[in-house]
């Protein structure tokens, strides 16, 4: 079976039958037979094809919280899967053999293309309200992403993404379009980190979270891995912090998470806890009201913390909510507002 043909690119100027993908901020300029930067959307005879639609991998599912996601929907199961491929190259990537391959690498990527309203049933059958884009970049499977969100949001069904944000302006009404919630992956505050260890820029990423933070029906969650030496100084976190305060509100929940040596960086330790009570404490005193540590085997930030009376809202052990104290999406001790979605 043929690729689909994708969305958001446009034939080259001159008759080489070259054409420009338009998805992400590189623009990737494609002879007939060449892929993209990342691997998976194709020049075949003169038009854009996306070789992953119809090829979910790694379908499970898996709390909202593993996301991560703690104030959109807390507790409740989430169908997620991803493809392969990805739009950024870190060295440090966690998830590596999913976004650093290519279209038919893994073997789990059967021959029969998964319609999108077979994901959309097999959500209702497991009984999940919401189905997640994640493992991979979103971004690079869109055209997927987009007709298996269309038929979730008919189904009665949310959705949510958890994406590096590396998406080009054009694309991203359309690719946003029902999206319920997304967590970005900020990889750290420096335009030389981006370009020495993902082989991309901040300043798009930053773009894509003020363009997210400003959607009212989108919520907004950022996430940022830890690494020693590298992106933990207090300097960069400091302005990091700082940022998201100023330009996405003090609402807007962060979590820190711990690195631990993969893919094409193996000399680095593991991040210690130390380094994440820093970078909570950097960020709550910047005014951020809602920081999280994740990877880190503790107890440590991982409950919602009321911002009013300090009485835990929520408690959780590892990536399950065991308590809930709120009603309406207020502390039941002090009846203050905790940001979030919480119900219907």
């Amino acid at each position: 079976m043929q690729p689909p043909e994708a969305r958001w690119w446009r034939t080259a100027k001159d008759d080489s039958g070259a054409v420009r993908c338009e998805l992400c901020p590189r623009g990737c300029l494609l002879r007939d037979g060449q892929t993209g930067f990342c691997r998976v959307r194709k020049n075949t005879g003169g038009r854009l094809t996306s070789l992953t639609y119809g090829h979910p991998l790694g379908l499970a599912v898996d709390p909202i919280e593993k996301k991560p996601l703690y104030h959109f929907l807390p507790g409740t199961p989430v169908l997620s899967f991803g493809t392969a491929g990805c739009t950024l190259a870190c060295t440090f990537c966690q998830n590596w053999n999913l976004s650093q391959g290519a279209a038919g690498d893994d073997p789990r990527q059967g021959d029969r293309p998964v319609d999108p309203a077979e994901l959309v049933s097999l959500a209702r059958n497991e009984k999940t309200p919401t189905i997640a884009y994640t493992y991979n970049e979103p971004t690079v499977f869109a055209e997927y992403l987009v007709d298996v969100a269309a038929g979730a949001r008919e189904a009665g069904l949310r959705n949510v993404m958890v994406s590096n944000g590396y998406i080009a302006p054009k694309a991203r009404q359309e690719v946003f379009a029902r999206i319920d919630a997304v967590n970005v992956d900020l990889k750290g505050f420096s335009d030389a980190f981006y370009r020495e260890h993902t082989q991309a820029a901040l300043e798009p990423v930053l773009d894509t979270l003020q363009w997210v933070g400003a959607q009212p029906d989108i919520w907004l969650e950022v996430t940022t891995l830890l690494i020693p030496g590298l992106n933990d100084s207090e300097e960069m976190l400091g302005e990091e912090c700082q940022w998201i305060a100023s330009h996405l509100g003090p609402d807007v929940p962060v979590h820190f998470t711990a690195f631990h040596p993969a893919y094409k960086m193996n000399d680095r330790p593991r991040t210690p806890l130390e380094t994440l009570l820093r970078a909570r404490e950097i960020a709550l005193h910047c005014g951020l009201r809602y920081i999280y540590l994740g990877n880190v085997g503790s107890s440590e930030g991982q409950n919602t913390i009321c911002p009013h009376c300090k009485a835990v809202a929520i408690e959780r052990e590892w990536f399950r909510t065991t308590t809930v104290n709120l009603a309406d999406g207020r502390c039941s001790n002090c009846s203050g507002l905790v940001a979030g979605v919480f119900g219907e």
